[in-house]
């Protein structure tokens, strides 16, 4: 199976771009399955359901969030009704909306999309770790689904590195997001999961974390309460991961980092 997964949209340029770039993407790299995190897709807090009706019509298959679900209030009755728009898996029971979502591709093969929510340094939430593991407890490698994919959305490195670690073996591959900048550390662990830190934002990296430099650096220094942030809207580097599995045992085969547009270096994966 071969999967594209895009990391946090930032504002309407990068929305834009993604919803223009996905389709082309998705040809070329001969995509079977596109994942992008959108939790920053409204002015950077939040989604809108109709920029998610936006991504759906461009061709992602699944759509992730984070910390920033609820910070557009008309997602809640959108994300109740709306199986391939996943929050945290591991919010309180009774949250609005699912963890994860089974998706059926159109030769019939099955994947396993789930978001999980660090703790370290974010809100504190169930146990993540816990969380995915009851998950997991349902599903498994080669037997009812052919993928699954894990988006870890966390602060800190060590806590997705060590969830990587700990499911291992048990999923295809585990993408981090959040932190907005794309790691270098794209491998396959020992037990053959694909793992990369972070994929990176889509959005413009002439910015702080996708938002406008000139206030949110001024927040540091002066730690005054000041305007409200906004994303930058400058040309928008889409970044991601590619991951490629082997459908037998859902293992991954490879993983490349994916940049396109902007100002970072391109890399766009071998087809």
């Amino acid at each position: 199976m071969r999967i594209l997964f895009l990391g946090d949209i930032v504002g309407r340029s990068a929305r834009e771009t993604v919803a223009a770039e996905l389709p082309g993407l998705r040809q070329a790299l001969r995509i079977d399955l596109a994942i992008v995190n959108a939790e920053n897709a409204s002015h950077g807090f939040g989604l809108a359901p109709e920029m998610a009706r936006l991504l759906f019509a461009a061709g992602a298959d699944v759509i992730t969030m984070g910390n920033h679900t609820w910070d557009r209030k008309e997602l809640i009755p959108y994300i109740a009704e709306t199986p391939r728009l996943i929050r945290p898996l591991n919010y309180p029971p009774g949250t609005p909306g699912n963890g994860w979502v089974v998706v059926e591709l159109q030769d019939g093969r099955k994947a396993l999309v789930l978001q999980a929510m660090g703790r370290l340094f974010m809100d504190s939430l169930d146990c993540p770790f816990r969380g995915t593991a009851d998950v997991l407890a349902r599903y498994r490698l080669g037997g009812p689904v052919q993928a699954i994919v894990a988006d870890i959305h966390a602060e800190a490195s060590s806590e997705k590195m060590a969830y990587a670690h700990s499911f291992d073996g048990q999923v295809s591959c585990v993408i981090g997001t959040h932190t907005h900048c794309p790691t270098a550390d794209a491998q396959i662990l020992p037990g053959g999961t694909a793992f990369q830190s972070d994929a990176g934002m889509c959005g413009d990296y002439d910015s702080v974390i996708g938002m406008a430099k000139a206030g949110a650096a001024l927040r540091f220094w002066r730690k005054l309460p000041g305007e409200k942030l906004g994303p930058a809207e400058g040309a928008a580097t889409l970044c991601g991961v590619f991951v490629e599995t082997d459908d037998a045992t859902g293992l991954a085969r490879r993983i490349e980092p994916l940049r396109i547009g902007g100002r970072l270096a391109q890399i766009m994966p071998p087809a």
